[in-house]
């Protein structure tokens, strides 16, 4: 009933820059807090950034002074523009959406969703 749809990832030198998108579908009524998240093989999965529907943010220690998160609200939308990138920035990027949604026959439901992931690559 929801699909979080990634975009943007790719190939980019060592101080290059990308933008990533991932945009929320479905039966959606809301959505509010939004994040980013990157693995790399072998790893966790670690937060990178967040952005309330009120437009509250935080960034972790790795986003900090070159990544942008933001969102459209209107399209469900949320960003992350990333600047200076570096080859240990190289991981796949998933976004993460908490959605309030519909179920059928007027109700709702609220739950977590995750993307497919978009690979992200720095390297020269």
């Amino acid at each position: 009933q929801v699909q979080l749809v990634e975009s943007g990832g790719g190939l980019v030198q060592p101080g290059g820059s990308l933008r990533l998108s991932c945009a929320a579908t479905g039966n959606i009524y809301r959505t509010t807090d939004m994040n980013w998240y990157r693995q790399t093989p072998g790893k966790s999965r670690d937060l990178v950034a967040s952005i309330t529907d009120t437009g509250t943010i935080e960034y972790t220690d790795v986003a900090k002074g070159r990544f942008t998160i933001s969102r459209d609200n209107a399209k469900n939308t949320v960003y992350l523009q990333m600047e200076k990138l570096r080859p240990e920035d190289t991981a796949v990027y998933f976004c993460r959406a908490y959605v309030n949604y519909w179920t059928g026959a007027g109700a709702r439901a609220v739950d977590w969703f995750w993307g497919q992931g978009t690979q992200v690559t720095v390297s020269s």
